[in-house]
């Protein structure tokens, strides 16, 4: 290695350091979360330092990511390369945001391209309202919005599942399945052909719907479920623990695995995720803690996977939930796994080209 690019990744790091930036403000400036890295070599967490729960990401044609985040009207954010982000809005305008819920805010969006058009399912629910609490749908012709307000898939007490929100879609075998779930269970069912309906309506998924993963009690449940099809396994990211508690907070993001996309996912030790057993994917360290509710898995150009998700500054809790970014690596078995099992604060960049 030469003394030249010794000199020039010390450079870069210094800038990186300190040009993280901060802000408490929940509506970005809309100028990059991080500045522009004219070589990436590396890049440093948080990639969003505000707070924007939740997230979700999809990749538009031209190779722009677009992630999706709890707050306001669901902020919108664009990227090149997942480092560095821009705040584009909010997905839907305020005079015809989704309002079937009353007082109830937009939670945890999941976003999706299907059949030509942007589909985000969405929860309604406020705090203290798992009874009424449900899942809707949105459509857009582009990934910035405005997101057009298709109403509700269901509601906690019309699906007999309590706390109904963290929506999850997914295409397996060429069939459409939402998952769901938030510490009562993580379950399924099935849509209709377009995606943006529930197939035979609510009576069908009422009867048809199946648990993959259970809650014995209100500390150990899952939510915000995540399915990734790899080889012959499908695996099952999910949180567990307490999210939103600044210091005290104790989410993780777990996982099990199975050769069925209704499971039943197993641990290492192959004990059941029904019986609360799970392996854990992302733990707290000293920069970071609460580190849950994960994006999709996104693998770059160079075939290396990547995994975002929110998580507080153990440094400054009150910035809320930021975005930390983190290389998914995996085993001789095939299972995933972060470095030091937990966050890291500098880390080799994602490469991407300039479109897809």
């Amino acid at each position: 290695m030469s003394m030249l690019y010794i000199k020039y990744a010390i450079t870069i790091g210094l800038l990186s350091v300190f040009s993280w930036g901060c802000s408490s403000s929940n509506e970005p400036s809309g100028e990059d979360v991080q500045p522009p890295l004219k070589d990436k070599v590396w890049y440093t967490n948080p990639v969003i330092d505000h707070d924007a729960p939740d997230p979700t990401i999809e990749r538009a044609a031209d190779g722009t990511f677009y992630l999706y985040a709890t707050g306001g009207n669901t902020s919108v954010y664009k990227s090149p390369d997942l480092v560095r982000w821009d705040y584009v809005g909010n997905a839907y305008e305020e005079k015809s945001k989704p309002a079937w819920e009353p007082e109830a805010g937009i939670w945890a969006p999941d976003i999706n391209y299907i059949d030509g058009k942007y589909v985000m399912y969405y929860s309604m629910s406020k705090w203290g309202g798992g009874a009424t609490c449900g899942i809707g749908v949105s459509v857009s012709d582009t990934p910035e919005g405005p997101f057009t307000d298709l109403g509700k898939l269901f509601r906690s007490n019309e699906i007999d599942v309590h706390n109904s929100i963290d929506p999850f879609y997914i295409e397996d075998n060429g069939q459409k399945y939402l998952f769901w779930g938030s510490w009562y269970g993580i379950w399924g069912i099935e849509l209709s052909e377009d995606g943006l309906s529930l197939k035979g309506g609510i009576a069908q998924a009422k009867a048809t719907k199946r648990k993959v993963a259970a809650a014995t009690n209100n500390t150990r449940g899952y939510e915000a479920a995540y399915i990734l099809k790899r080889g012959v396994y499908y695996y099952l990211f999910c949180s567990t623990g307490t999210c939103c508690e600044g210091a005290k907070s104790t989410y993780q993001t777990v996982l099990g695995r199975s050769t069925d996309l209704f499971g039943p996912y197993l641990n290492k030790a192959g004990e059941d995720m029904n019986d609360n057993k799970h392996e854990v994917l992302i733990s707290k360290n000293d920069a970071f803690l609460g580190t849950g509710h994960n994006a999709e898995i996104i693998q770059d150009d160079e075939g290396k996977d990547w995994i975002l998700y929110h998580a507080y500054r153990t440094s400054n809790t009150d910035l809320g939930r930021v975005v930390l970014l983190d290389r998914v690596y995996w085993d001789d078995n095939d299972w995933p796994y972060v470095l030091g099992g937990g966050s890291q604060v500098k880390a080799e960049a994602p490469v991407f080209k300039k479109s897809k």
